[in-house]
């Protein structure tokens, strides 16, 4: 199916959004037992999307004691909604906008947790009740056939989507499909012309399988951004390696190869019990003017991600944000955002 066709396609990221959406943490999540130090990088995090844009807030608390916490910042970009929810990974609960003849609508995964690592009753429901509160200005799509996260795809916005294998086909989420079966309803649900595979890549400390934004990202001009480790030493070397290769093989939908931009891998960073933690460069945010780069406290690292990624979006202001408390909790600031392009709401 081309999508060209029936003009009904999936945007890259860096096209023009309406806002963003993010779940506020609360001490009924996983961050109870460090709540002020999330909240805080939430707040960074909010006060540099609304900068650019709007921001879209669920909250089970009272949305007034949000508003409250980000006296300073440009507020009247932001609207609360009282939604109880789980946690606060909006990336993959959040709603999948598609674009029909340059029109947004939404598209309604299931959320399991990530194969029903966790509880997700709460966070399943966040964007039907969203919608039932009017924070959309555009038609909600239920797709219930199907488990799928926002931060296991990636699209160019031409017809190609990048996933991985291990995520996408993981028994606890869509185990009744075959390969060939996930592949089709890929291709057909997004109305994609080719899904690029990448079947290596693996983090430490991931709850996610492999969710591509922690590993390899799409950049304007035929560009992918992706996580590289040259330390022979480390663990992670023979699965970075081999994700390279795939990458250094791959095409786009009219058979191109891609630019592709290496980018750093932080060092190792452990939990409290001595486990490693998934940090990476690649779990960036775009917003309209900018892009918003994690962090790690360190200095040569952070640095050359920051000149990667600026490099690959000329034009946008890049910006790092101290992500290390995000990390606690194996993810980071791609994984706690969703971009909702134009159209999607009016603020």
């Amino acid at each position: 199916m081309n999508i060209l066709e029936n003009n009904l396609r999936l945007p890259a990221e860096w096209e023009p959004q309406s806002a963003v959406l993010i779940a506020w943490p609360h001490e009924h999540t996983d961050w109870n037992y460090m709540l002020d130090e999330v909240t805080e990088c939430y707040r960074n995090i909010a006060r540099e999307i609304l900068l650019d844009e709007n921001l879209i807030v669920a909250t089970p608390d009272n949305p007034l004691a949000v508003l409250d916490y980000l006296e300073g910042c440009k507020t009247w970009r932001m609207n609360c909604y009282t939604v109880p929810t789980n946690d606060t990974w909006a990336r993959d609960f959040g709603p999948i906008t598609m674009l029909r003849n340059g029109k947004p609508v939404l598209y309604n995964f299931v959320f399991n947790a990530w194969g029903m690592k966790f509880a997700a009753n709460l966070d399943n429901l966040i964007t039907p009740t969203l919608d039932m509160l009017g924070a959309f200005d555009c038609q909600v799509e239920n797709h219930l056939e199907f488990v799928l996260e926002g931060g296991s795809i990636e699209s160019d916005g031409n017809g190609c989507i990048m996933t991985t294998e291990e995520c996408m086909t993981s028994t606890n989420r869509n185990g009744h499909m075959s390969f060939e079966q996930v592949n089709d309803y890929l291709l057909r649900t997004f109305n994609a012309r080719k899904i690029l595979w990448l079947h290596h890549g693996a983090l430490e400390g991931d709850d996610t399988d492999g969710h591509i934004d922690t590993l390899a990202r799409f950049a304007p001009d035929n560009t992918i951004l992706y996580v590289g480790c040259d330390n022979t030493n480390d663990s992670h070397f023979n699965e970075l390696h081999a994700m390279e290769q795939e990458l250094m093989a791959a095409t786009n939908a009219d058979g191109v190869p891609y630019r592709l931009v290496k980018l750093p891998f932080p060092d190792a960073i452990y939990d409290d019990d001595g486990c490693r933690l998934p940090a990476t460069y690649a779990n960036f945010l775009i917003t309209n003017n900018r892009v918003l780069v994690p962090t790690y406290n360190q200095p040569d690292n952070d640095a050359l991600a920051l000149n990667l990624i600026a490099g690959a979006f000329p034009g946008r202001e890049v910006v790092g944000i101290d992500c290390r408390a995000l990390i606690k909790q194996h993810g980071s600031l791609h994984c706690v955002t969703m971009q909702l392009p134009v159209g999607v709401i009016e603020i």
